[in-house]
């Protein structure tokens, strides 16, 4: 109310100034009371004149985008412009303050791994991550407003979109021939929320499980079939001593079979659960050189031409055991697929980027290209029975690709039918260094 005090008070002594003055000059004229109205009238006509101003400059500042600041009059109308100026400041900073945090909100789902795509009530495109638009081959700007079923052609995503049944999510293989697993909340006015993920890699390692179980049992179940037929046959047979000697050659060599193939599935699952190996524990390869060489030269038994050379000034970072493991599956395969009188070299060698590799070739059978790339899953056999003839477990090559890249390696391979093969280890600078002269001398 003091807007309305102070007003009406400015009225009132605008009138009775204008009345005063009036009423001198109307004195003046010999009609001072007449003059005092025409006064007191014209001063108040004057007073609401500069009111009304000052008015229609605050509705044309209103009207306006309010890009200057609001007309700076005193009185009332100063009173109202300053309050509708903080009013909209307060609105500017709020609606700011809001879009900043939908940014935030953005931003973040922005960086979620989970595809998000926001549909209208028409399943049209409303926005969508980065993520969404790589999972359905969609343009985050270009198809905005667009109906995703003219976009997403897949068949299992458009009938579960369709269906309203949102209860389990749906998969369907996507963009790249990869699997995509999308589920959708509804929410708003009909509005949805499609949330997808890239599963190509759970339904690979589902697959290779699956594979591996079955791999296993099959494995486990030949030597146990075998081991079991000797038994009843040594249970129920009269066997000549000759004949008994021989069953009990064949069951200890199943028996050995399940022994390797057991201490192989065990070797796989310690290196996938355990801790990479420290990068600051450093193994002299001239060591490790030598006990590959005997372990060659112990498997060989003079059958084979061997050379183990190179290392002498090299350290390496990681686990000796697995090293040596490593190196000794591909030394033993190089021995199993190589006839008498051939040759196997094992060598260290240096790079120009300051990283090392270790190869092993031999001048055995070889392999042929179109096997090159399975050879280091497991159970992967290029000739099953010649491998079970040479007491292979199919688990070798895989144990040596999960150690070398435990390791920040690689395994490289390269064959060829009769001419053998050369298994390549390559480690990166980081794991591998030159020993100091006072070492290598001693």
């Amino acid at each position: 109310m003091t807007w309305l005090l102070s007003r009406t008070l400015a009225v009132l002594l605008a009138a009775l100034v204008g009345g005063l003055l009036g009423a001198v000059a109307g004195g003046l004229l010999g009609s001072p009371g007449l003059g005092s109205v025409i006064g007191a009238a014209l001063l108040a006509a004057l007073l609401a004149f500069v009111d009304a101003l000052r008015g229609h400059r605050l509705m044309a500042w209103l009207r306006g985008p309010q890009l200057v600041p609001a007309p700076r009059d005193t009185g009332f109308w100063g009173e109202v412009a300053y309050r509708f100026e903080r009013a909209m400041r307060l609105r500017d900073l709020a609606i700011e303050a809001e879009r900043g945090r939908l940014d935030q909100f953005l931003s973040a789902i922005e960086a979620s791994p989970t595809g998000v795509l926001l549909l209208d009530g028409n399943d049209q495109i409303d926005w969508c991550n980065s993520v969404a638009a790589d999972h359905f081959g969609l343009d985050p700007l270009r198809d905005r407003r667009q109906r995703v079923t003219n976009l997403v052609r897949a068949p299992a995503f458009v009938a579960y979109l369709q269906s309203g049944q949102f209860e389990q999510p749906v998969s369907f293989v996507g963009a790249g021939r990869r699997t995509f697993s999308v589920l959708v909340q509804p929410y708003g006015d009909g509005m949805k929320l499609v949330l997808s993920q890239d599963v190509t890699e759970r339904e690979r390692a589902d697959a290779m499980r699956r594979d591996f179980v079955a791999n296993v049992s099959h494995e486990i179940r030949t030597p146990l079939t075998v081991l079991a037929g000797f038994v009843e046959t040594m249970a129920s047979l009269p066997l000549t001593e000759v004949e008994r000697a021989r069953v009990l050659v064949l069951m200890a060599q199943q028996t050995d079979r399940m022994q390797a193939l057991v201490a192989d599935l065990l070797t796989l699952a310690q290196l996938e659960g355990s801790p990479r190996p420290a990068a600051d524990r450093w193994l002299p390869v001239a060591a490790l050189m030598q006990r590959v060489e005997a372990d060659a030269l112990a498997l060989s038994a003079g059958r084979h031409r061997l050379l183990v050379a190179g290392g002498e000034d090299a350290e390496i970072a990681g686990s000796d055991t697995e090293l040596l493991s490593a190196i000794g599956n591909l030394v033993s395969n190089a021995l199993r697929y190589t006839p008498d009188g051939g040759r196997i070299d094992v060598r260290w060698s240096w790079r120009d980027d300051g990283g090392a590799d270790i190869d092993v070739s031999d001048t055995g059978i070889g392999i042929a290209r179109e096997h090159l790339p399975r050879l280091t899953e497991r159970f992967y056999r290029v000739d099953g029975s010649r491998s079970r003839e040479t007491g292979g477990t199919g688990l070798g090559l895989s144990i040596v690709k999960h150690v070398v890249q435990r390791h920040g390696g690689e395994i490289d391979v390269h064959s060829e039918p009769g001419k053998g093969s050369r298994f390549r280890l390559s480690f990166p600078a980081a794991r591998v260094r030159q020993r100091a002269p006072a070492a290598v001398a001693a």
